[in-house]
């Protein structure tokens, strides 16, 4: 069984990545301009060769529960997190217009992708890391139909196009490749994994430049009634709704393991730009994010050990 000193070192690399990624900004190595520059590579085409790596001759994809539940289970999840959200933000007597959207959206929204992964990867292996990819395309579903239609007020048509993506077309083609036991020639290979191992550092760095922007006035990022409510929220209540799934539902182990990662997880970084370009706060989603990602610091790893502990995996 992993120990907390264990997990902590696992997860410690990760925040160091983000923090190298604000003195990155601060030193002026990547621009504001550069961002988005750097995020379309990664979502091009780093982040589809990490999904080639961990998805091709992937014996765990090739169970039907996995296939079908994993996405399932990570569009419920989400959906279920930004609910309560609503419910907190309107006992918090926020309304619209004045953070409560942006509050549901930003507290519902875990940390799917660039925290997750090498942990699961680090713990499991790549068989797990294929499942936990195949579960944050129900993430994303839940993000740019639900998440958008709750954020702004759009049609869902809006969010539907934004499925339309590499990450999702690769994702396809790996679990067809995979399931009819056809491999890429080796060559190909070594290009795809050169090309995933930089998909995760790279994407903790620009995280943590788009986070900077947020940084300069540190009072500004803390309203006790927000982030206290987030952090209780994210950090309290949502980790026991995931555990109690992965104990008392009979999903397969590599589901198990991933409902507890993601269980332990903070608000993701994703909220703070969706809300910019749809009409949200900001600076209410960066108030979730901070909060919630400083205590994950030190809780992490104390509810993934009690989490693997409870529900046996």
């Amino acid at each position: 069984m992993a120990s907390y000193a264990k997990l902590l070192a696992l997860t410690l690399p990760v925040f160091a990545l983000f923090a190298l990624g604000i003195g990155v900004r601060r030193a002026g190595w990547l621009s504001q301009e550069a961002e988005g520059s750097v995020l379309k590579l990664i979502v091009n085409l780093l982040y589809p060769c990490l999904i080639f790596k961990s998805v091709l001759g992937n014996e765990a994809l090739r169970v039907p529960a996995n296939l079908a539940g994993a996405p399932l289970t990570g569009f419920a999840t989400l959906v279920l997190g930004m609910l309560a959200g609503l419910w907190v933000g309107r006992l918090l007597r926020l309304e619209v217009g004045s953070g409560l959207r942006t509050f549901a959206f930003a507290v519902g929204i875990y940390n799917y992708g660039y925290i997750p992964i090498p942990l699961v990867e680090a713990l499991w292996g790549r068989e797990t890391l294929g499942v936990l990819l195949v579960y944050n395309v129900g993430v994303e579903m839940a993000i740019w139909t639900v998440g958008i239609l709750l954020l702004s007020g759009l049609s869902a048509r809006e969010g539907w196009r934004k499925l339309l993506n590499p990450v999702v077309f690769s994702l396809l083609v790996g679990m067809a490749l995979n399931t009819l036991h056809l491999e890429l020639p080796a060559m190909v290979l070594r290009v795809v994994d050169a090309l995933a191992a930089c998909a995760v550092p790279l994407g903790l760095l620009a995280a943590g430049a788009a986070v900077d922007n947020y940084l300069k006035k540190p009072g500004d990022l803390f309203e006790a009634k927000t982030s206290l409510a987030a952090c209780a929220l994210r950090m309290g209540l949502l980790p026991l709704v995931f555990l109690a799934l992965a104990r008392f539902i009979p999903f397969p182990l590599e589901m198990k393991r991933i409902l507890v990662i993601q269980a332990a997880m903070p608000a993701g970084m994703l909220p703070l730009v969706i809300a910019r370009h749809y009409g949200g706060q900001p600076m209410v989603a960066a108030r979730v994010i901070v909060g919630t990602t400083l205590l994950g610091l030190l809780v992490i790893p104390l509810w993934i050990a009690f989490g693997l502990a409870w529900v046996g995996v």
